[in-house]
Formats: structure tokens, C-alpha cells, sequence
């Protein structure tokens, strides 16, 4: 074990210590010994009775000895994306809300049973596990231990909702039409890619997003820009979320294709094909779930957008919730709406983007929230 540390608009918890430094007050109003001594002893009692109402809601916090839990997949707590995003939610809460949080990493998927047992052992107030793959293990263990509290990024049950599981899910398809919609813009060559870590459906989401988004570019300029490395239904993947050379290897076919935007979507496999764009010479990237432009800022000049999926929002609320005895389970759904899923600014690249594709965001997320523009490729 390693030790680290609904809408997705949670506000959070603020104290304000006012502290009553009144000591030096009473020694300059001093006229005498008499008032001299009744000054001392009335704001000594004031300071006494403050310093007991202030120091109340600390030790309750500390009574409290709440304890939230992450479990990662496989990509790690220090993926730059989705396991780093949730832990920084878990960052905050212990810094704002006074709670102690813990963090146990998945070198595969047969570790999800046992460290969700590690952790229920402990005697987490909640655990909470990130992605798709960590489902079933989650479902497994909710169910057998009905008063353990559980929250799951990236995963929603189909047949059956626990009271005790509060499902976190992302519109990524929103920002990602968005985001295709800007590469689809910027593109020089006319080609853009994408891909995948796992052909799973919160990955390949993304790319759905992307491609729509190309699609209804070429609807409304009348254009042709290619998406190569998915069709809506197949495409490219590594096959996992770890090996930044199966990440270079895909984007240099990408690149001998002609593409010179190219979005993956697989954690830290992405960081292949900046490396991979760096040796070319030629090409930007969309980095996906953080502002790549701030996770990975050696790569800074690279990065076009990104499409942005605040899990780190979704993790602090739903601890504060647990705190605030206000947690319900079923599913909670960041998107375009709430802010839960966005773009992140274009950095270097202000200049890069043409003038009417940035003009034209604004409205394009408008139309995704009142439902008059799908992200659905199959409709274009």
C-alpha cells in the first residue's frame, strides 16, 4: 500500500479564524491601576471564550477522522490525466475540509479485489475507484458490504443502482465535438487523427465526440477534412494505458497519413505522441481529461486544446457530500451544461486558431446544451 496523498459544482467548505489580538488596547487606554486592572481582566476573558468557540470546530474535524480512499487502474495516480485529476480532487478536500486520504495504485486488474478489500479493511469512510475496468470488482463489493460507501468514476451500472455507489459519468462526447470541431479548423493537411488506450465505451466516447465534431465542420464549411483512427464504430488502440511506445508507434502511422492534429485518448500513452511529434517536426495534439498544457507543460507547445473531464471537481463533492451526510447513490452526469466537461484555452496556440472557428465555440456549445446540434457521428 502506498500512501499519497449531483452536478459537479460543489461549493466548498471555508472557516475563517478571527483572531481578537487585544492585548496591547487595554495598556494605552490605562488611566490608573483601577481601570488598568478591569481592562486586563474583561478582554482576557474575551480572548479565553474566543479562543474556546474557535478551537470547537477544529476538534470536531479532528473527532471526525474521516478517511477517503482512491483507487486507481492501471495508468497510475501520476498519469498527468484521469487518476491524477480524482487524486486532486482528494487533494483538496484534505486541505480545505481537514480529512485524511489515502491512495493505493493498480499495477493490473488483478490487483481491484485486493486493494478494495485493503481498503475496506482499514475502515475507509469512502472509497472511491476510477474507470470503467474497476466495474465489476466495485459492484462485487458494494454488494457484500451494503453500509461500505463507494463512488466509481467512469462507470454506470446497467441492470441494478446501489444505495451505497454514487456513479460518476462524463458527456466527453460534448467537449469532444467541440474539440473536433476546432481540429477540423486548424488543420493544414486536411487529415486529422485520433485513438484509443482500450476500445471501451468511455474511451472510444471521446473519439465519437471528435469525430461529429469534424463532420459538422465539413456540413457547414462546405469542407472535406478527413478523421482518421476511428469510423464510429472501430479504429486505432494501443490496448493499454501504459506504453507510451505503443503511443509513439500509432501517431507516427497517424503522421505518415497525412494527420497534423492528432487526439489520444489514452492517459498516459499520449505522452508517446508528443514525443513522437517533437522528433517529426510538424503536428499538434489534443490532450484529454486535464489542460495538457499544465500536466505536461514540457509539451506545452504542442498542445492545441484539450477536452476537459473534471473528475477532480466530481471527486471533492462527493467527499464533502459523505461529510455533510448528504450522500445518495445512483448517478451523477458532468457535461457541456453544468461545466462538468469543457475545452481548456488554446495557450500558445491563440493565433494558430482561425478567428471564425474560435467565434464560432460559444455557439456550438449552446446549441449541444438545448439539443439542436448532436454529437452523435452517425448523424452526419
Amino acid at each position: 500500500m502506498r500512501m499519497r496523498p449531483s452536478r459537479a459544482l460543489a461549493v466548498a467548505l471555508a472557516g475563517a479564524l478571527v483572531l481578537a489580538a487585544c492585548a496591547d488596547a487595554p495598556d494605552e487606554e490605562v488611566v490608573d491601576e483601577e481601570p488598568e486592572e478591569e481592562v486586563e481582566e474583561e478582554p482576557e476573558e474575551e480572548v479565553d471564550e474566543d479562543a474556546v468557540e474557535e478551537d470547537e470546530p477544529e476538534e470536531e474535524v479532528e473527532e471526525a477522522d474521516f478517511l477517503a480512499c482512491q483507487i486507481t487502474d492501471t495508468g497510475g495516480v501520476d498519469d498527468r490525466s484521469f487518476n491524477q485529476t480524482v487524486w486532486e480532487g482528494f487533494q483538496q478536500a484534505e486541505e480545505e475540509l481537514g480529512i485524511e486520504i489515502a491512495v493505493l495504485e493498480s499495477e493490473s486488474e488483478a490487483d481491484f479485489d485486493p486493494n478494495i478489500r485493503a481498503f475496506i479493511d482499514r475502515g475507509c469512510d469512502l472509497i472511491v475507484t476510477v474507470g470503467f475496468l474497476l466495474g465489476d470488482a466495485t459492484a462485487e463489493a458494494a454488494e457484500a458490504n451494503p453500509d461500505q460507501l463507494f463512488a466509481i468514476v467512469d462507470f454506470a451500472f446497467e441492470d441494478e443502482t446501489y444505495d451505497n455507489v454514487r456513479e460518476i459519468l462524463f458527456e466527453t462526447d460534448e467537449a469532444g465535438f467541440l474539440a473536433g470541431y476546432v481540429a477540423a479548423g486548424t488543420s493544414e493537411s486536411g487529415i486529422i487523427g485520433t485513438y484509443g488506450g482500450i476500445n471501451i465505451p468511455t474511451v472510444s466516447i471521446f473519439m465519437d465526440g471528435y469525430l461529429a465534431g469534424a463532420e459538422y465542420y465539413n456540413e457547414e464549411h462546405g469542407a472535406d477534412v478527413v478523421v482518421e483512427g476511428w469510423d464510429g464504430q472501430d479504429g486505432l488502440f494501443t490496448g493499454d494505458f501504459e506504453s507510451q511506445d505503443e503511443g509513439r508507434r500509432v501517431t507516427d502511422s497517424l503522421l505518415e497519413q497525412g494527420a497534423d492534429v492528432i487526439m489520444p485518448v489514452a492517459g498516459p500513452v499520449g505522452l508517446g505522441t508528443a514525443t513522437a511529434l517533437e522528433d517529426f517536426g510538424e503536428g499538434l495534439m489534443i490532450w484529454v481529461d486535464t489542460d495538457g498544457y499544465v500536466s505536461a507543460p514540457e509539451f506545452g507547445d504542442l498542445m492545441l486544446t484539450s477536452v476537459l473531464k473534471r473528475m477532480d471537481v466530481a471527486s471533492f463533492t462527493v467527499i464533502e457530500e459523505v461529510i455533510n451526510d448528504e450522500f445518495e447513490g445512483g448517478l451523477f452526469l458532468g457535461d457541456l451544461e453544468n461545466e462538468g466537461v469543457g475545452i481548456a484555452p488554446f495557450h500558445d496556440h491563440e493565433d494558430t486558431v482561425p478567428d471564425e472557428v474560435k467565434d464560432a465555440i460559444d455557439d456550438l456549445r449552446q446549441g449541444i446544451i438545448d439539443g439542436e446540434i448532436s454529437v452523435d457521428p452517425a448523424d452526419y
